[in-house]
């Protein structure tokens, strides 16, 4: 399948978390000064020294009072040795003949990128190989190398194109890497630091998508061009072969060995959710006809569509969610004689697929809870069955080497089932546990139920309780709310054992609300809250709290909130909103300025999502949600504790700095804290992580017990 193309699609117009372009264009697009209407535009200054004196500030204030709570130390040691624990599953991919993971612990902070093979990694404690060492690396270049990806030259894997960023920022220089001596080739390909993507077309030829000076980038920061690079010759050399326009969000490029086939794809991403897919066929480039706003993948010698709206072709009408197939070949003729491989109901979604050499691999969504499918071409025609999983639990069914066999990797994990891996063949019964989590917390008296909301328009919103069994409904619960929202994301059972140590365990009830914005009940559910719609999954939030209130879990005093990134902003929405409704919020790697948000690093890359704040019709509904316009002196708010990163080049930390900024002059309890590397994750290795989240829950106990 071309999951190369797809999933950097997928990273550029979907957002587990809020992409966004490197942050060279921060001091360029940001104007240091206050002015009037907005005091703090200083703050945007990411590296200026007036900006970071006053994160220092705020930093040190945020750790004394909270690393001065009670168990924090031995909190933050519980997460570490949690996230440093050698039981942890080492998930790896398949490349050629080895099995590749990477890896973090105590003695390897920055990590090992790895390999080993499937005899040894089935072993309780398998041989490891080291192909390079991040932390030695770093030491001799003197640079806090993060290891994003390595792309394979195939068939071979012999050789890699390594990206590394600097403090686990998005964008990356890339190196080419000989794997058999686990060597950096000096005079092999290399790109400067910027947010590219490459791809091999063979040993000789490397496609490039990257900043190639002015005008090479779209207005959203990201590659606008792609060409064929040569070896022996210098990246000025190289061969164009396709641009994009200057207003599309970014363009990139892929090649897939997909069942003795080879596809090389160029995307073209127009806005957030439209793109076009060209197919390279001998020396020329085929436009694949299709809805702008479906995704084309392959399978064998077909083609896949994943619809996003409704399509009528061939005299039939397919819905949005809908995936069909058709031969590629007779497809590209002219042919629109579709198989429907899945059909969308009012509750079910299809998160994801993936591949086997004689099975295509359906992730499917049934109200929030996985039910993997299998489907094969037999007999004239596709024909699928079933896997079982468990209850309450996310199962997630990856092929390892489509090109080879059926084996799959099956993955499982719930909020109370530590994750499991397991090996299985697609079409036989019967798989073989191989890896599973301990229990890192105690969940005997613990219990998972599924409740659903009433929103302000009637719709039905489901979300998950983990709780203590036989929870007493007093109100008087220290309860933890979280939520997403946005970008078509799924938000399903998954197990957590930060939170199991340092929420659950100590008697806190989580809850997960599955609201509109996101993918769970497939677009229509995402379309449903987007831009002038988007106050419905505010609505929505606000009825499972007031819900939870209402059954007696909760109250108001007892009730936080969190979310991260689009969930950010979620949490600066409720604030401002709804502040009677929760006794603490916590706002991280937040998009808060509604107004200037598409001026910001890749901020205009989201406009398909939120709307364009210069559109006088899109502001009259964006200036309505906005946190930062609509913070009020005379309003009191919850505590709130804001985090980000200062290498965040995703959502520029300017949100958050300001957002503080306003909520403290304005007389407002408001806890700080930004870390100096870690991107968008906030955090570039485990120690970090630890202390990010071991500030998150003393923070929340604090405030609500």
């Amino acid at each position: 399948m071309t999951r190369t193309l797809a999933a950097w699609l997928q990273r550029i117009l979907a957002l587990l978390l809020l992409v966004a372009p490197g942050t060279a264009r921060a001091a360029e697009e940001t104007n240091a000064a206050a002015t009037p209407e907005d005091p703090y535009l200083w703050l945007e200054d990411v590296a200026g020294q007036r900006a970071l004196d006053w994160v220092a500030r705020q930093n040190a204030a945020s750790t004394n009072a909270l690393e001065a709570l009670p168990d924090f130390d031995a909190t933050r040691q519980r997460l570490l040795g949690i996230l440093n624990s050698s039981e942890r599953i080492p998930y790896v991919e398949k490349e050629g003949k080895f099995y590749y993971n990477f890896w973090r612990d105590a003695r390897n902070p920055r990590g090992l990128f790895r390999r080993t093979t499937l005899e040894e990694y089935k072993k309780a404690s398998p041989a490891w190989e080291t192909v390079l060492d991040l932390d030695q690396l770093a030491g001799e270049e003197k640079e806090n190398w993060v290891l994003q990806i390595c792309e394979f030259l195939k068939p071979g894997c012999d050789r890699g194109m390594i990206l590394l960023s600097r403090g686990g920022a998005d964008a990356a220089v890339a190196r080419e890497f000989d794997l058999n001596r686990k060597q950096f080739l000096r005079d092999g390909f290399a790109l400067p630091e910027a947010k590219s993507k490459v791809a091999w077309r063979n040993r000789d030829s490397l496609y490039v998508a990257s900043d190639f000076g002015p005008g090479s980038l779209t207005a959203s920061g990201y590659p606008r061009i792609v060409k064929e690079w040569t070896r022996g010759t210098p990246l000025s050399a190289a061969r164009e072969v396709f641009s994009g326009k200057p207003e599309d969000v970014a363009v990139g490029v892929s090649v897939a060995h997909d069942h003795g086939q080879i596809y090389e794809f160029i995307g073209r991403a127009i806005t957030t959710y439209t793109e076009e897919t060209w197919l390279r066929r001998k020396d020329g480039w085929t436009r694949i006809d299709k809805p702008d706003d479906a995704v084309a993948d392959t399978f064998d010698k077909y083609i896949l569509l994943r619809l996003r709206s409704p399509w009528e072709a061939g005299g039939k009408t397919y819905p949005a969610g809908a995936l069909l197939a058709d031969k590629l070949e007779a497809y590209l003729g002219g042919d629109r004689h579709f198989a429907v491989l899945f059909a969308p109901e009012e509750r079910t979604s299809l998160e994801s697929t993936s591949a086997t050499k004689n099975y295509l691999v359906l992730n499917e969504l049934d109200n929030v809870r996985s039910r993997p499918m299998l489907a094969r071409w037999s007999g004239g025609q596709w024909q699928e069955t079933p896997l079982d999983v468990p209850p309450f639990a996310t199962a997630s069914v990856e092929g390892i080497d489509p090109e080879a066999s059926d084996a799959c990797f099956i993955r499982v994990a719930g909020f109370l089932t530590p994750s499991s891996l397991c090996l299985g063949m697609a079409g036989r019964a019967g798989s073989e546990k191989i890896r599973a989590l301990p229990d890192f917390f105690n969940t005997s008296v613990l219990e998972v139920a599924q409740h659903e909301a009433a929103s302000a328009d009637g719709t039905r919103i489901p979300y998950f309780q983990v709780s203590r069994k036989a929870l007493a409904l007093d109100g008087r619960n220290v309860t933890l709310l979280t939520g997403y929202g946005g970008f078509e994301i799924s938000m399903p059972p998954h197990y957590n054992p930060l939170a199991g140590a340092a929420w659950l365990e100590r008697g806190g009830v989580y809850v997960l609300a599955n609201i509109r914005g996101g993918g769970e009940f497939g677009p229509d559910w995402h379309n449903a809250a987007i831009k002038e719609h988007r106050q419905r999954a505010y609505d929505d939030f606000i009825a499972v709290a007031e819900d939870l209130i209402g059954r007696g879990v909760t109250s108001p005093r007892h009730l936080g909130i969190e979310g991260r990134s689009n969930g950010g902003l979620l949490m600066g929405v409720m604030l401002t909103e709804r502040p009677d409704l929760f006794g603490a919020v916590h706002c991280g790697s937040p998009l808060l300025d509604m107004r200037r948000y598409h001026r910001l690093l890749a901020g205009a890359s989201w406009m398909g999502e939120y709307g364009d704040p210069d559109n006088p019709e899109d502001w009259q509904y964006l200036q309505k949600f906005s946190p930062y316009q609509n913070a009020r002196r005379d309003q009191k708010y919850p505590p709130v504790l804001i985090t980000t990163s200062t290498l965040d080049d995703r959502v520029h930390p300017g949100h958050a700095r300001k957002m503080a900024a306003r909520l403290e002059e304005m007389g407002h309890r408001v806890l700080y804290f930004e870390n100096t590397e870690g991107g968008h994750g906030a955090a570039a290795n485990n120690a970090q992580t630890a202390f990010m989240e071991t500030l998150v829950y003393a923070f929340f106990w604090n405030e609500l017990k």
